[in-house]
């Protein structure tokens, strides 16, 4: 790759797309369910039902009566959280 072909290419990756950076911004306030949320952290539900109830896990959101779920924003967090101590 040329210099020029390498600096275009910087160049249009700096430029940021609205409607992407929109749907990034919405997409940090979904929601998994818990079971997802267990999926994603590679962790079983007995192991994801401890960690919330220990209290260090992530915020969660009540869905219903009996179902939570935990943001992809707070699940960020958390896992950010996870790492700087365990560093």
């Amino acid at each position: 790759m040329t210099p020029q072909e390498a600096e275009r290419r910087a160049r249009q990756r700096a430029q940021s797309d609205p409607i992407h950076d929109r749907e990034l911004a919405l997409n940090q306030h979904r929601i998994l369910s818990f079971l997802d949320w267990c999926w994603l952290n590679n962790i079983s539900p007995a192991t994801g039902r401890r960690i919330i109830r220990s209290g260090r896990g992530p915020a969660i959101t009540r869905l219903s009566t009996r179902r939570i779920g935990i943001s992809i924003a707070a699940n960020a967090a958390w896992q950010a959280a996870r790492s700087e101590t365990n560093a």
